[in-house]
């Protein structure tokens, strides 16, 4: 619910802190920001550049998850438990969140998201967890040193906005597809290859701002049915790219493979 993340939550366009008023959220300069029905605060001030996921490509990554083929990823991520606010940058259906949550009893979830598809269901993720829609590349409108964790799960990283908002001691856990990730389905259909510079390409995106303090590579092998392995490809960037033709029609066995680093914020 949104209720609990207000006092962390502040004006897009001003930085003053927002309250409630019935389904809005204001803050002291008349600034005001509608609520969706399905629950999640529209904090984006303005026209996007981009509606990230589509309803197709949510509905896909929402059946995925719910199977618990990302179990895994899941489990090691909230294995970091904490208190205070936990923001999930890029959330998704909120899916992680929750199961973070789950085993952090005393902690409070934000989740955030361009793509208003996914938050409508991310609002709903769990009774502690908010949802705000807003563009991570843009300013956040979250306060300052607020949030104990950072959860940022094949997501654009924001490394300056990310160490405004984490506070002094706190953790990012930067989820991204190994090399060999769902390699079969690159090989056999067509699948966009994991970029070979991506662990460049995180490190640019945060070395100025925070130290890496560990990192793990997570990999399972899954036994898809076919239907299963194209809403796999549904749910990612691929669902663009890939016809209709080359498509999965049998069962297969499937490498899922991320690395999962940690960081603190630099002094």
């Amino acid at each position: 619910m949104i209720d609990g993340a207000i006092p962390y939550l502040r004006c897009p366009v001003c930085r003053e802190p927002l309250a409630r008023q019935e389904r809005a959220l204001r803050c002291p300069l008349r600034h005001s920001f509608d609520m969706a029905r399905q629950g999640y605060a529209d904090l984006s001030a303005g026209r996007l550049p981009h509606t990230g996921d589509s309803a197709e490509m949510v509905a896909d990554r929402a059946g995925f998850l719910a199977a618990g083929h990302y179990g895994f990823i899941a489990d090691e991520l909230a294995g970091h438990r904490a208190d205070g606010l936990v923001i999930d940058a890029g959330t998704g259906t909120g899916d992680y969140l929750a199961a973070f949550l789950e085993r952090s009893p005393e902690a409070i979830g934000l989740g955030l998201d361009v793509s208003k598809p996914a938050l409508r269901r991310a609002a709903k993720a769990h009774p502690r967890a908010a949802a705000v829609l807003t563009d991570l590349w843009r300013p956040l409108p979250v306060a300052d040193a607020v949030a104990s964790v950072i959860l940022n799960v094949f997501a654009p990283r924001n490394g300056a906005e990310f160490r405004r908002v984490l506070r002094p001691g706190g953790v990012l856990l930067v989820v991204t597809p190994a090399a060999d990730h769902l390699s079969e389905l690159v090989a056999a259909h067509g699948m966009i290859q994991v970029d070979p510079d991506k662990a460049a390409r995180v490190d640019s995106s945060l070395g100025t701002h925070f130290a890496q303090t560990s990192s793990i590579t997570l990999r399972r092998e899954l036994t898809l049915t076919a239907a299963e392995a194209r809403t796999l490809i549904g749910m990612t960037p691929s669902a663009r790219h890939v016809p209709a033709d080359l498509l999965p029609t049998r069962d297969l066995t499937v490498t899922a493979a991320v690395d999962l680093a940690a960081y603190r914020p630099l002094t």
